[in-house]
C-alpha cells in the first residue's frame, strides 16, 4: 500500500478508508459517496462535494482496491425557492419534488432537475470524474427503500428520542426539514416520513395516523386534500432528511462521504445521522470530513450562469481541466480557498506551469509530485493537455491585441521562440481557447487594448532629447532582438544603456524609476494609456514596421 506523506491529505484519507472498510467487512468494495441537490445551478462550492471523494476514490483505485464513487442526486427533495435570475412565477411549484417541476423556459430538458444535472454531468466528464449516478426519485418511487421506510416508521419513537437529544427550539420555516423541531402539541406524534400530496404534488402534508400492522397511513394536505394509503405500496413520499441520509449510509454501505460546514456543526445532519445509522439502521457512519467554503473572485462579467453563480462549466471555459482539478487537490478539505475569474487567473496558470517545470527537472517535493499527478491524471489515464504551454497571460495579451484574429495570433506566437516556432494554433489549444474565452467574458471593453493607427505626433514633438534617444535605441534594436526573450532584454536594457551601463547590469532604484518612465512612454505612444499588456508581447503583436511608425522611427 502507498504510504501517505504528512501533507498529502488524499493519501491519508485513502489509508483510513481502506483500513476502515476492511475492518467493517473484509473484502468488500469500498464505497465513497457524494450528494447533490439539482435545485439550481450546481456551483463551484458544490463541486467540492464531488472532488473530495473523487480524489480519495481515485487514489484507492490506483492502489488496485475495488472502489465505487456514487453520486446521489437528491432530486426527490422539495423545490424550496426560485433561484436568483429565474422566472419568479416558478414559485407556484414550491413544495413539489424537483423532478416534478418543469424545466426553465427554453430548456431542452423536461424537468428542473434534469436541466441542472446535464451541464454538471458534462463538466464531470471533462474533469475525468467517474461516478455511479443514483436518482433518489427513482429509488423512492420504485420502492427500493420500502423496507427501510417501514422500518423507520416502526422505529419512529426511538428516532424521535435520538433527535430529541439535539433539539433546542422550533426551527425557522426556511430550514431544510422540521424533523427535529419539538411537536406543536404534546399529543402530536412524530413521523419520520413525509408524503407528497396525491392532489397537488406538494409536501405541505401532515401525517395524522399510522398503523404499524397494516401500514395504513392517513395524511392531510394544506391544499385541502386528505387521503389514506398503505405505506407498503405507496411510493410518493420520502424520509425526512436527517433520517434519509443515515438510512442511505447503511443501505449502500458508505465508507467515506464529506459534508459542508452546515451539515457538520454540533447537532447538525451528520452528527445526528451518525447516531441514527448505528442505533436505528444497524450501520456505521462514514468517515466524513468537513469541507470548507470555496470563494469566487473576479466575476464582474459572469453571465453564462443565471444569477451570476459560476458553475464548473464556466470555470472550464477559462481553465484547463488539470488546473481546476489542481485547485481542489492542493487544499485540504477544511481549508477554504478562492477561484479567481479575474486577472489572478494568469498567476494561477503561472504557478501550475512552474510546478510542471520543477517536476520535469526533478526538483519538486514528493507531495507536490503527488498533487500534480492527481490533477493531471486519474486511475483511468492521463487527461488531454495543451502540447505547447505558452504563458496564459501572453496568450490573453495576444488575443486582446489581435481581437482573436487567428492569422495574426499565429504570426505573433511563431515569433515567441524563433528556434522552436509554433507550427499551428492547435499546438496551443485548449489553453489558447481558454484565453480567448477569458478575454471575451472577463475583460471589460474599456480595458481592452487599442493599438494606435497613427503616431501621436503631438507627444512625439514634445519629447526631450533623452526620450528620443531611448526610442531610437529601441527601434534600432528591434530586428536583432525580435523574439519574446530578445524584446524583454531590449526594453529593460534601453534605460541601462542610456545610463552608461551594460545591458545585463543589475538594476538600481534610480534605474527602476527610469525603466518605469520609459515603459509608460512606450504605452502612451503605442496604445494611448500608461499601462497595457507586457511590452515584449505588445511589440511582437504590433509588428516591427508599425512599432517604428508609432515611435517616430
Amino acid at each position: 500500500m502507498a504510504q501517505s506523506t504528512e501533507a498529502d491529505w488524499v493519501a491519508r484519507f485513502a489509508d483510513d478508508v481502506i483500513e476502515e472498510a476492511e475492518r467493517r467487512a473484509p473484502g468488500k468494495k469500498v464505497i465513497v459517496a457524494s450528494g447533490i441537490s439539482p435545485s439550481g445551478p450546481i456551483h463551484l462550492g458544490n463541486l467540492r462535494e464531488i472532488m473530495v471523494p473523487h480524489l480519495v476514490a481515485d487514489e484507492i483505485k490506483r492502489r488496485g482496491v475495488d472502489c465505487e464513487h456514487i453520486l446521489s442526486w437528491d432530486d426527490f427533495d422539495r423545490y424550496r425557492k426560485v433561484p436568483a435570475g429565474y422566472d419568479p412565477s416558478f414559485a407556484e411549484h414550491i413544495g413539489k419534488p424537483l423532478t416534478s417541476v418543469p424545466a426553465p423556459e427554453g430548456s431542452e430538458y423536461a424537468t428542473w432537475s434534469d436541466h441542472f444535472k446535464a451541464p454538471f454531468r458534462a463538466a464531470l466528464r471533462v474533469l475525468g470524474v467517474e461516478v455511479t449516478e443514483i436518482s433518489q426519485t427513482d429509488e423512492y418511487t420504485s420502492g427500493t427503500y420500502r423496507e427501510q421506510v417501514l422500518h423507520a416508521m416502526r422505529e419512529r419513537r426511538r428516532i424521535d428520542e435520538v433527535l430529541g437529544r439535539y433539539r433546542t427550539k422550533k426551527k425557522p420555516e426556511t430550514e431544510q426539514d422540521d424533523e427535529d423541531a419539538a411537536p406543536a402539541a404534546e399529543a402530536a406524534e412524530y413521523f419520520p416520513y413525509k408524503p407528497y400530496c396525491s392532489a397537488c404534488d406538494r409536501d405541505l402534508t401532515t401525517v395524522t395516523s399510522y398503523d404499524d400492522e397494516t401500514t395504513e397511513l392517513t395524511y392531510a394536505c394544506a391544499c385541502g386534500h386528505s387521503e389514506t394509503v398503505f405505506l407498503n405500496e405507496f411510493n410518493h413520499g420520502k424520509l425526512v432528511w436527517k433520517v434519509d441520509w443515515p438510512m442511505r449510509w447503511a443501505f449502500k454501505g458508505v465508507d467515506f462521504e464529506p459534508s459542508g460546514v452546515d451539515h457538520s456543526s454540533p447537532g447538525s445532519s451528520f452528527t445526528v445521522g451518525s447516531q441514527l445509522v448505528k442505533e436505528i439502521f444497524g450501520g456505521q457512519p462514514p468517515i466524513g470530513p468537513m469541507y470548507a467554503f470555496v470563494g469566487i473572485s473576479g466575476m464582474a462579467k459572469m453571465s453564462s450562469s443565471k444569477g451570476g453563480v459560476p458553475v464548473a462549466a464556466d470555470a472550464l471555459q477559462i481553465m484547463e481541466p488539470q488546473l481546476l482539478r489542481w485547485l481542489y487537490a492542493r487544499r485540504r478539505p477544511n481549508q477554504a480557498f478562492n477561484i479567481s475569474f479575474g486577472d489572478e487567473i494568469s498567476r494561477t496558470y503561472d504557478e501550475w506551469d512552474a510546478l510542471e517545470r520543477k517536476i520535469a527537472s526533478g526538483d519538486a517535493a514528493a507531495v507536490d509530485v503527488a498533487v500534480h499527478s492527481r490533477a493531471a491524471q486519474t486511475a483511468s489515464g492521463v487527461l488531454p493537455t495543451t502540447p505547447r504551454k505558452l504563458p496564459f497571460r501572453t496568450l490573453a495579451s495576444v488575443v486582446d491585441i489581435t481581437t482573436g484574429d487567428e492569422e495574426q495570433t499565429l504570426r505573433i506566437l511563431r515569433d515567441f521562440d524563433p528556434e522552436q516556432p509554433l507550427g499551428s494554433l492547435e499546438e496551443a489549444r485548449p489553453r489558447l481557447d481558454c484565453a480567448v474565452n477569458w478575454v471575451n467574458t472577463h475583460v471589460e471593453p474599456e480595458a481592452r487594448t487599442q493599438v494606435r493607427t497613427e503616431p501621436d505626433r503631438e507627444t512625439l514633438a514634445e519629447l526631450s532629447d533623452s526620450d528620443l534617444q531611448a526610442l531610437k535605441l529601441l527601434v534600432d534594436g528591434l530586428d536583432e532582438h525580435w523574439s519574446l526573450d530578445g524584446l524583454t532584454t531590449l526594453v529593460y536594457a534601453v534605460p541601462k544603456l542610456q545610463a552608461g551601463l551594460a545591458p545585463d547590469a543589475k538594476p538600481t532604484p534610480e534605474l527602476k524609476v527610469a525603466q518605469r518612465s520609459f515603459f509608460a512612454l512606450l504605452y502612451k505612444l503605442l496604445v494611448g494609456r500608461d499601462t497595457g499588456p507586457r511590452l515584449p508581447t505588445l511589440l511582437l503583436a504590433v509588428g516591427a514596421d508599425r512599432v517604428r511608425l508609432l515611435l517616430g522611427g
